[in-house]
Parts: structure tokens; sequence; C-alpha cells
């Protein structure tokens, strides 16, 4: 079994039009998302969007960057120790 790390994915969406896509990426990777929240802040026009995810790195990395290249959509990832988890 491959070594996965946990990690909190924080995604500030400020286009609408970027929205499908977001959701399609999360789609993508819905196997490794352990739980997603979704706050729409309509006074200032914006998403906030955090996910909860247990996967590989690579595939965390690959998300952000998908997630990151999109107009209109801000992404930072904060990793657990790599040892949280383990028992």
């Amino acid at each position: 079994m491959e070594e996965t790390r946990i990690a909190v994915i924080s995604i500030i969406l400020t286009d609408k039009d970027s929205v499908e896509q977001v959701n399609s990426i999360l789609h993508d990777y819905g196997s490794f998302i352990l739980g997603r929240m979704g706050i729409p802040y309509r006074e200032k026009g914006l998403h906030l969007i955090s996910v909860a995810i247990d996967a590989p790195e690579d595939a965390i990395s690959a998300l952000s960057g998908k997630l990151g290249r999109l107009k209109g959509v801000s992404v930072k990832t904060a990793y657990a120790p790599k040892d949280a988890g383990s028992r």
C-alpha cells in the first residue's frame, strides 16, 4: 500500500466561472477526500472551500496544482506531520 499524507487544502474562489471546474477536479479526487466544507461569502463575491484529504503526496500536489491554475482560484495546502495518524 502506498504511503499517504493527511492534508487540508484551502481554496478561495473569486471567479464564479471556475466553480464548475473546481467541482469537477474535486470529484476526480473524491476517493481521497475525507470531507469538504464550502462557504459562499456573497457580500464579497467569493467562495471559501476547505478540503480534508488523505492521499499520496503526489496526488495532493497534483490536485493543488490543477486547482491553482484555474482563473480566480487561490490554493494553499497544509500537511499534517508525516507520522500523524500512525499507530
